[in-house]
């Protein structure tokens, strides 16, 4: 696997000199084709060809991708129409006007960016357009020179393996490179998850940062008590429908800003989406109840400002206390939310402190 990644590696980095080689190679060998078949215009040209070729490949030493890029395109199209002047239509030299699509689609998406990407169906629509004309016009036409039908028939599977090669090589490398992107994407948003502690919107904790908050004082290197608020934005997805994404994320930081001001001594999670969870080291449950009932009239009765609205939302809430039960911060915090939707399926804007059956 490893040989398998260096050598795509190496062609998705070499992609161009790659395919100028690789159509060098395929004049030389339609250049021995000809020759031996005595068709001597197309002997000259194909010697033309094989220059301009290796001039493609000193160019791509230089970093002249566009000016390469673009003589391909140029050099297989007026072959196309000359090839099909001599020999017609019969030895199927049209197959290379079929050849370069995959080379003017993958190379084109990493030259032209914006508008510019237009001219990728541009030339797209020129090559079609060509073989059409040459299909119309050299149908019946008897060519100039009348090849044997072995050697009709040698350029026809040549020239198909050709196309079938291009069309097989380029998607391959295409969804090889677009497959390798998006494993690095993943993967170095993975990282910047783990390097993260906070949430990007709020900039409250993150679970990363919130749950060793809590660890320690499970695992009794902290003697203090303490309890944990699940906190949860009523009818959220409502207020997105009605007012847009845009206002959600206001009532999102508007809260915040509410829950920061209101549990100055706590920590604060965004937990996920409208929930939130909140640490209180050293409450008791009396205490707890107090400040988080002020804490739900302050949002009820405070609204979000957005733009010339007034948005009003409620919270509800699931309180827990730490007791020797739980053995890891996630379980006193299932239970904290077991409570909380509880009050969500009974009436929502509430605070439960206990377990109700």
């Amino acid at each position: 696997m490893n040989v398998v990644r260096k050598i795509m590696h190496f062609l998705i980095h070499n992609g161009i000199i790659f395919t100028v080689g690789v159509m060098c190679l395929v004049h030389v060998t339609l250049l021995v084709i000809f020759s031996v078949a005595g068709v001597q215009p197309l002997v000259r040209f194909n010697v033309a060809s094989v220059i301009i070729y290796v001039i493609g490949l000193i160019s791509c030493k230089f970093g002249r991708v566009m000016p390469v890029y673009i003589s391909i395109i140029v050099e297989v199209t007026v072959y196309t129409i000359f090839s099909t002047y001599y020999i017609g239509l019969k030895c199927g030299t049209y197959c290379f006007l079929f050849s370069i699509v995959p080379i003017i689609i993958y190379f084109g998406c990493f030259l032209f960016k914006g508008a510019r990407r237009w001219s990728i169906v541009l030339m797209l629509a020129i090559n079609f357009a060509v073989f059409v004309v040459l299909y119309v016009i050299f149908t019946k036409r008897e060519p100039i020179y009348e090849l044997t039908p072995d050697t009709r028939l040698l350029l026809v599977i040549f020239s198909s393996f050709v196309m079938i090669f291009s069309t097989i090589f380029y998607n391959t490398i295409y969804i090889y490179a677009n497959e390798r992107e998006i494993v690095n994407l993943e993967e170095k948003n993975k990282q910047l998850s783990v390097d993260a502690h906070e949430d990007v919107l709020t900039t409250l904790l993150n679970r990363r940062g919130f749950l060793p908050l809590i660890e320690p004082m499970i695992k009794g290197t902290s003697s203090e008590e303490f309890c944990v608020a699940f906190i949860d934005i009523d009818d959220f997805k409502v207020i997105n429908d009605s007012y847009g994404h845009e206002a959600g994320d206001e009532v999102l930081r508007h809260i915040t800003t509410l829950m920061r001001k209101e549990m100055h001594d706590c920590d604060i999670c965004r937990w996920g989406g409208e929930e939130i969870v909140i640490l209180m080291k050293g409450y008791d449950m009396e205490t707890a109840k107090e400040r988080l009932e002020a804490l739900r009239k302050s949002i009820e009765t405070i609204p979000t400002a957005f733009f010339n609205k007034q948005i009003f939302v409620t919270i509800t809430i699931g309180l827990e206390k730490y007791s020797k039960k739980y053995k890891t911060p996630e379980e006193i915090i299932k239970a904290a939310d077991k409570r909380m939707y509880y009050g969500k399926q009974h009436g929502k804007n509430m605070l439960i402190s206990k377990d109700m059956d």
